[in-house]
């Protein structure tokens, strides 16, 4: 463990968590203006991950780490993934996966030394997840027609990068959150947070994602709630949010309705747009012990062809009952540290990502592998992080000089 001062930050670790994001926007998704092959898409997200973790080694050559519960339990997730995927029925592809996750991991273990619970790596995670929106907003200006796409009834897409609407609403809802969160702790001006917070809000609006939606407002009440006691500002600001959300509700009703349901009838958004189906076919698979232990191995988050869309289904599938044992640990660890802080704003902040992907993982797939839900818990984890004391410089000790006897003065009693 590292026992020095954390709190001057290399440029470099900026860096290494921008190219962790990189790696986790994926390969597949709408079809961008210019036809991106797959294959390239993943040589720059695959190279983006070796690139980290090099980087991360150069700039931590003496292998100083922190320790973490979160991080010693994503390390016990690999053991079930590995031990999955060595029998190879999920083809050379899981064994690809775990290399990827160990890379990640081994990543953050690396980053773990600049994890000083103060807000670094929040304005890293908010100006990568900006700059990747900015793509989406190019994109739509350059064509909107391939960013509204009728495939994916008229929601919003990456035009220039393949991404899918929940990936944007994602991305929009978690930096949303954590902008008003360091507003209302005066760590950042009114001026560029609302560039951030009005932009991507509506292109959160334009992505139509449900989750996403939920998790922000839920995610900011209880952080906010968090400084509710100890934050004049906090409290303004929630009185004003509470009277704003009851007159919407009241005038736009209608408008609200429509917006949540996307067109869909009642009996397709109460079967959550057909995952329900997927969901029962997998729990009605039969599994040997051993599946059933440590799951399929890693694979694409699908079940018969079709997505999984639930984390705790997608572990279960693919790492076993240890995988969801480990990841629900990871979770309650974070939930119960965050509870035992005082109240500040980074342990709002890491309510609103803790609470944001427990919300998001009853639809959305990831907290197993490498991906944007453990990055935003990782962030949680260095946000919780005691702080490091700095060790002071004892300053040189001057050299004796002789006193004759005699020039010595005698001491008074």
């Amino acid at each position: 463990m590292s026992t020095g001062h954390a709190s001057h930050t290399p440029k470099t670790v900026g860096t290494v968590w921008g190219l962790l994001i990189l790696n986790t926007l994926g390969s597949a998704g709408a079809k961008t203006i210019i036809p991106l092959p797959r294959s390239l898409i993943q040589m720059v997200t695959m190279g983006a991950l070796v690139a980290a973790f090099a980087l991360a080694l150069a700039v931590n050559l003496r292998l100083r780490i922190r320790a973490s519960a979160c991080l010693l339990l994503l390390t016990l997730l690999l053991v079930p993934s590995v031990i999955a995927s060595a029998d190879l029925e999920s083809g050379f592809g899981a064994l690809f996966r775990c290399t990827r996750l160990a890379l990640f991991v081994g990543t953050l273990w690396l980053l773990s030394r600049w994890w000083d619970g103060g807000p670094a790596f929040v304005r890293h995670h908010i100006r990568m997840y900006f700059a990747v929106l900015g793509s989406v907003a190019a994109g739509l200006v350059v064509s909107p027609g391939a960013a509204l796409p009728e495939l994916y009834g008229g929601r919003l897409v990456g035009a220039l990068w393949p991404l899918t609407p929940p990936q944007i609403g994602q991305y929009a809802a978690v930096i949303i959150g954590l902008t008003v969160l360091l507003l209302l702790g005066r760590r950042t001006d009114r001026a560029s947070a609302a560039v951030v917070i009005v932009a991507s809000f509506v292109l959160l609006a334009l992505t139509h994602t449900r989750t996403a939606t939920l998790g922000l407002f839920i995610g900011l009440a209880l952080a906010i709630g968090s400084l509710v006691l100890t934050s004049a500002a906090a409290r303004r600001f929630f009185a004003w949010t509470v009277l704003c959300a009851a007159v919407a509700a009241v005038a736009f009703a209608s408008a609200l309705q429509a917006w949540f349901l996307r067109g869909q009838s009642k009996e397709n958004f109460s079967n959550l747009t057909g995952r329900a189906k997927v969901w029962d076919a997998l729990l009605a698979a039969p599994r040997s012990t051993s599946e059933k232990l440590f799951g399929m191995g890693l694979g694409d988050k699908s079940f018969g062809g079709l997505p999984i869309d639930n984390s705790w289904l997608a572990v279960y599938h693919e790492q076993g009952l240890i995988g969801v044992t480990l990841v629900s640990a990871i979770i309650i660890v974070l939930g119960g540290v965050a509870l035992l802080r005082p109240p500040s704003l980074e342990r709002a902040c890491a309510i609103f990502l803790i609470s944001y992907c427990a919300i998001a993982s009853y639809t959305e797939a990831g907290l197993g592998d490498a991906s944007p839900y453990l990055l935003h818990l990782a962030l949680a984890a260095s946000l919780l992080a005691a702080p490091v004391a700095a060790t002071p410089l004892a300053a040189p000790e001057a050299p004796r000089r002789h006193i004759p006897r005699w020039a010595r003065r005698s001491e008074v009693p």
